[in-house]
């Protein structure tokens, strides 16, 4: 409601679709970005109502799909939005909002870990962890498009038989549900001894299982294990924003030339002003255009759950923000 006057580089949309994903109140609090409210939603889809009288890249009817920066002060979840031109590009036709709109982060957290952070390349072995999660399967989506070979870890028998079904499908899947099968040694076996290339986790034991958490998932791998089935040169991607690694976890990691790098798909919006429009504008444009293209030539199959309406985006909001949705939850309008 009372949008301001349209400026010179913004772009109105009508919004058809918005994703949800989990807000990071704890970065936003050292980027000193809290606030007592926060915007919801900011991967969108939608069509273009007027643009201002600096914008080159679009024009009025242009169905659009974008993700809003950071510190946005307004929400996905609203009829019609104002956006800055640079966070948007063009939907191709045949792809519907909700996939758009539903596709587009996880598309951006694959190719940060995939393409910056581990430059996947075909030959190699990638070992993703939980790849049933709607970024799981980016990931190995994207890694078999490259040529990569792929091993998958389930978390449920549902899981395992999602992944199976994969087309291309994947070299191996390691049910590891019933927490006896050993993670390393599988892959170990699965690639002669030699090692995995690079491990996409999500999320890692920090301890032995005496000292760990309760509340910290039981199937989750031990570092050790991660370390263990790195092969020489290896690239291990984690999204454990606290790991904390030990002298003979490094000397380990030392003998072998492997590299830790830590999956942060805000590092676009995190530079300061100018450089991070100039990433933003010089790198992660070209993604999302590659993502779309993906999505549209069916190379992306998404992981998303059934369209909600918005009179249930508070309830799904709150599910996503425990992270116990297992689908991608996307809001159509």
């Amino acid at each position: 409601e009372n949008l301001p006057p349209t400026r010179d580089n913004d772009v109105k949309v009508q919004v058809r679709a918005c994703a949800l994903s989990w807000i990071d109140t704890k970065l936003l609090s050292e980027i000193k970005l809290e606030k007592r409210l926060l915007p919801v939603g900011r991967e969108i889809s939608g069509i273009v109502l007027e643009v201002g009288r600096k914008v080159t890249f679009f024009q009025p009817d242009d169905e659009v799909v974008g993700i809003l920066p950071l510190d946005s002060e307004e929400s996905g979840l609203c009829e019609v939005i104002l956006v800055h031109e640079h966070y948007l590009v063009r939907k191709p036709e045949k792809v519907c909002w909700v996939e758009a709109a539903g596709t587009v982060r996880d598309g951006v957290r694959a190719y940060t870990a995939l393409h910056y952070l581990s430059q996947v390349s075909p030959g190699k072995t990638v070992l993703v962890m939980d790849g049933a999660s709607p970024f799981g399967t980016i990931a190995i989506q994207l890694a078999q498009h490259r040529g990569a070979k792929v091993i998958s870890t389930a978390y449920s028998l549902e899981d395992k038989q999602y992944l199976e079904r994969l087309r291309p499908p994947v070299a191996r899947v390691i049910d590891v549900s019933n927490g006896k099968i050993d993670v390393a040694e599988s892959c170990l076996e699965e690639t002669g001894g030699l090692g995995v290339d690079i491990v996409l986790d999500a999320g890692v034991k920090l301890y032995s299982a005496e000292d760990e958490p309760t509340s910290k998932s039981q199937l989750l791998p031990h570092k050790h294990d991660i370390i263990t089935l790195l092969g020489v040169g290896g690239h291990w991607i984690t999204t454990e924003k606290n790991l904390q690694l030990d002298p003979p976890d490094s000397h380990s990691l030392f003998l072998k030339g492997a590299t830790v790098s830590f999956l942060n798909d805000e590092i676009w919006n995190l530079s300061n002003v100018q450089q991070g429009k100039y990433l933003y504008i010089l790198l992660m444009l070209p993604i999302l255009e590659d993502i779309m293209e993906k999505l549209s030539s069916s190379i992306f199959r998404p992981q998303l759950d059934e369209p909600i309406p918005l009179y249930e985006a508070k309830v799904s909001m709150e599910i996503v923000q425990k992270n116990q949705a297992r689908k991608r939850q996307v809001i159509q309008f």
